[in-house]
């Protein structure tokens, strides 16, 4: 039976109090580098495809990073559970740091791809071990506060770091886009050394039956991820052959590797682990069509269609700071309730920039009301998911949480990419049924949300 160490009699109620100053900076630190890493490497990819010559690798250097971050979240929840989160953490931030050296200075594509799976792989430990560390160190009063903060942590790099990247390639060259990160993952690191150091009461035990069978169905995952976004970048029969291929895989693995009752909602963690996912197909489904729709229906340059993507950025950093500030919500469905009603509402609103006789105001509004939903959401789910978990089951259910998040997002844009590309060209036809399909995912959520109760023993 795996037991953590005991909290002071008198837990610290702010984040920045002594003893969690250091595990607070250096854990949000961990988390913006990995955000910027995701964000800026997509800018820097076209610069790095033609300087190494390999358009050929392009989406494998994207599909490889996401499938080798699948394996690695599964294998990091059964390390945390049976190890606690420290040793997770070290070789996760090890194998990060490590791709982004390989890549940094590859001279070849094939390099280039090593590296991005090696990096992938090393993102997938740590944001597991992170969500464990926040069970095990912070008290949970403090809970919404710091996925509030790891929330900011995101929304500071989606505004900054598409610039930030495009500077460092047109200034540096791109190999900084990738060298420059290991300055500051290295010192983020030893800032949360002594709060592992504290959490060493985890008493080691041998992973639990089934874990190397896990790890397999992970590997299935990862590689039918990995296809769909392969398949995604290709046309015609070859792109509905791939997709259809790679979704089979996903719906034999995926569900092996979800809490029991997953597909049927049951009550509880997998109703919580499926309002995750709902939401995050909701908003990616939006976000992917937002700038196609407002260049192509309105005239929008790709600059104003970005200012409207950061408006629903700045409005999920605003909803995560309410939700933090809420002590005692009046039930655990409240802030789900909330949040996808938001999310509904908001991404049905966008759909307004379709009709001429309006204004785009509505929709821009719209979309901050989205935002405004997932900061709600999203650190309630994760309050929730380690509520619900035995301290055995932190690592495991923190692993389910962000592979479903993951993978319905890539599944979403793979399925918004076949339906953009149906026609001879997207038209309001496509992004209309894109934005019922975000809808309706947030609209179910929705109906579902009251499940996240567990039902009561006994």
């Amino acid at each position: 039976m795996t037991s953590t160490a005991a909290l002071p009699a008198d837990p610290p109620v702010d984040l920045w109090s002594p003893r969690l100053r250091a595990m607070t900076v250096g854990s949000v630190a961990l988390v913006s580098l990995l955000a910027f890493e995701a964000l800026a490497v997509g800018t820097a990819m076209p610069t790095v495809a033609r300087a190494l010559d390999g358009l050929g690798l392009y989406a494998l250097a994207f599909g490889g990073s996401f499938a080798s971050g699948v394996v690695a979240m599964v294998a990091s929840g059964i390390w945390c559970d049976a190890r606690g989160p420290r040793p997770a953490m070290w070789h996760g931030v090890a194998w990060f740091v490590a791709g982004l050296v390989v890549a940094g200075s590859a001279t070849t594509m094939e390099m280039l791809v090593v590296g991005r799976v090696v990096q992938g792989f090393g993102s997938g430990l740590v944001s597991v071990a992170l969500y464990v560390v926040v069970g095990q160190a912070y008290p949970e009063q403090l809970r919404r506060r710091i996925f509030a903060a790891f929330a900011a942590a995101w929304v500071v790099p989606s505004l900054v770091g598409p610039a930030l990247a495009g500077l460092i390639v047109e200034h540096l060259g791109w190999r900084w886009v990738f060298l420059a990160v290991p300055a500051v993952a290295i010192p983020a690191a030893l800032l949360i050394q002594p709060g592992l150091k504290a959490l060493a009461g985890t008493v080691p035990t041998r992973p639990p039956a089934g874990a190397l069978a896990r790890v397999g169905w992970a590997c299935g995952a990862g590689a039918s991820a990995a296809l769909l976004h392969y398949g995604g970048q290709q046309r015609g029969v070859l792109a509905a052959a791939l997709t259809a291929g790679a979704l089979a895989g996903l719906f034999v693995c995926v569900p092996r590797l979800l809490p029991s009752g997953f597909l049927r909602a049951a009550r509880g963690l997998p109703t919580v682990i499926g309002l995750r996912a709902l939401a995050s197909a909701a908003f990616v489904a939006a976000e992917v069509v937002i700038p196609l729709m407002l260049s192509r229906e309105r005239g929008f340059s790709p600059t104003g269609a970005g200012l409207v993507l950061t408006v629903g950025a700045l409005s999920w950093s605003v909803g995560s700071w309410i939700q933090g500030r809420i002590a005692s919500p009046r039930s655990a469905a409240s802030l789900p309730r909330a949040g996808l009603a938001c999310i509904t509402i908001g991404t049905a609103g966008v759909a307004s920039a379709l009709l001429p006789g309006l204004p785009v105001l509505p929709a821009v509004f719209s979309w901050a009301v989205a935002g405004l939903g997932m900061g709600l959401l999203y650190p309630s789910l994760s309050v929730l998911t380690l509520e619900q978990s035995g301290p055995a089951e932190q690592g495991r259910n923190s692993s389910a949480l962000q592979l479903g998040d993951s993978l319905a997002a890539a599944t979403v844009l793979a399925l918004t990419g076949a339906v953009l590309a149906a026609g001879a060209s997207p038209g309001p036809a496509s992004y209309a049924t894109t934005l019922a399909v975000a809808a309706g995912c947030g609209l179910l959520g929705l109906i579902l949300a009251g499940r996240v109760v567990p039902r009561p023993a006994g």
